[in-house]
């Protein structure tokens, strides 16, 4: 009876997902404690448990999730989002925008974590749209202009703009900039995904479908307020050093004003996402 009993709740609600909420309520649990290890990896140890509880709550509902429907594509998504990360790294070197502290003194514990920690962010942005997707009433509108080749150009010619002025001007202007960069691989890259035939918010759009653009904004704040909660409180963790100018007061270490930035990430993840797919065609599972 055991068996069985156990045999159908993993049909309703895969076990993993059980397992992802146990992780969260342990690490909280081990953090309250004051275990050092668990303070050091504790954001990539709850998004962890975050991204299995998700998929398994899509599962459960579409009998559809990336980590159960295409494992291989999952892996794929792990290793991009750590390569897409280190980008945005790249430019933080350069605008000082923010900085770890409180890291364990050994190099390679130093390094697990950033790689663990990297490899979580698009799927947990990806997962949480998809399940607000399927959550949300449809949006339609009428588009108004024509997705013609000179303004695909114009849209990436933009969008490289947008991602050269931070690294061109003087770093204390830059510092306050970084907000190009948050939008201008969404410029950059998303009409060449139009132009490829891969999923495109350009391309949704040109159908009048908005559906996914407002789930991947509410994803955005979502996972916005976790990261910035559960930063708040690890041991190991990032601090901004925005001006406060135009910082305006915080929420956890993260300037109100700042959480509007997570809103275009989002569409920027899954627009760098679907890039993935340009660049590396063997990867593909889907076109749409």
């Amino acid at each position: 009876m055991g068996i069985f009993l156990d045999s159908f709740i993993s049909v309703i609600f895969p076990l993993y997902g059980a397992e992802g909420v146990s992780l969260i309520l342990l690490v909280e649990l081990c953090l309250l404690l004051k275990f050092e290890i668990v303070g050091f990896d504790f954001t990539p140890l709850v998004w962890t448990g975050y991204i299995l509880l998700v998929d398994a709550i899509l599962w459960s509902r579409e009998k559809y999730s990336p980590i159960h429907s295409y494992p291989k594509d999952f892996v794929r998504m792990l290793v991009w989002s750590i390569f897409c990360w280190i980008i945005f790294e790249g430019f933080n070197v350069y605008l000082q925008n923010w900085k770890y502290v409180g890291l364990p003194s050994d190099v390679f514990l130093q390094i697990i974590g950033y790689i663990w920690s990297f490899a979580t962010i698009f799927p947990a942005v990806l997962f949480t749209a998809e399940l607000l997707r399927k959550s949300i009433f449809p949006v339609k509108f009428r588009l108004s202009f024509r997705l013609s080749p000179p303004l695909l150009f114009t849209l990436m010619t933009l969008g490289g703009i947008m991602l050269a002025i931070p690294l061109i001007l003087p770093q204390k202007i830059s510092a306050n900039l970084f907000g190009l960069v948050w939008i201008g691989f969404i410029f950059l890259l998303d009409p060449i995904n139009y132009l490829n035939h891969r999923n495109s918010i350009l391309g949704q759009f040109s159908r009048g479908e908005g559906t996914t653009f407002v789930a991947l904004l509410l994803s955005g704040l979502c996972c916005g307020v976790l990261w910035e909660f559960w930063n708040y409180w690890a041991t190991a963790k990032w601090v901004y050093s925005i001006p406060l100018s135009i910082a305006g007061p915080k929420m956890f270490e993260m300037p109100l004003l700042g959480y509007m930035g997570f809103l275009p990430f989002a569409v920027e993840c899954y627009i760098m996402n679907e890039f993935s797919y340009v660049l590396f065609p063997q990867f593909t599972i889907s076109k749409a």
